[in-house]
């Protein structure tokens, strides 16, 4: 014969529900506790944010519709809340200009571009290398574009490759078209003619 302790199984079946039940909810609430949501300050500084950034940028540019240039990026940001305010192409920039017949007659590419939009002032650098109208080709570190003043400038060592010649030095002025240059400390040989 197996005797049972009545007692004890009588209130472990009447009080056992709610032992467990009582549990339960010990777990919920000090779960709820430590699973609180945790809320962000609201963002009062723009500055530091753009207003716009996309990807993969392509996109033609017309003059009194006839399309002139082509800029290609693959991330394009503005921050227009920044003093100042300036667009940034921090992986880099492609730049083309258009003849009326759509041949490539000049372009631009390099590694990282900054555009103060209001001061109309473009900073190019890493690997920066341009072709102007006459198929001179222009490749230094670092390189300014002034579109107000119509100016180029480096300060940085610049090869300028030409058809019959390769012409070196360090930093160099231009107008906005790269045709009319000087170098300001030129290094290397120079052909001269007799």
């Amino acid at each position: 014969m197996i005797r049972v302790n009545t007692t004890r199984h009588n209130f472990v079946q009447r009080h056992g529900t709610c032992i467990i039940l009582l549990g339960m909810v010990c777990v919920l609430l000090w779960a709820c506790r430590h699973n609180r949501r945790l809320h962000a300050d609201a963002i009062t500084d723009r500055s530091q944010f753009p207003v716009l950034e996309t990807d993969s940028v392509n996109t033609l540019i017309s003059d009194s519709g006839i399309t002139r240039y082509r800029i290609a990026a693959p991330k394009w940001q503005i921050f227009d809340k920044a003093e100042p305010s300036y667009w940034l192409f921090p992986d880099g920039i492609y730049l083309e200009k258009f003849a009326l017949d759509l041949r490539v007659e000049a372009s631009l590419k390099a590694d990282y571009a900054k555009y103060l939009d209001k001061e109309e002032l473009w900073e190019l650098k890493g690997n920066v290398d341009a072709l102007n109208e006459q198929g001179e080709r222009f490749q230094t570190a670092q390189l300014f574009w002034n579109q107000h003043d119509e100016r180029i400038w480096s300060d940085s060592s610049v090869t300028i490759i030409r058809e019959s010649s390769v012409l070196s030095g360090v930093g160099f002025v231009s107008n906005q078209t790269m045709t009319n240059y000087t170098i300001l400390r030129p290094t290397g040989y120079f052909p001269v003619e007799e």
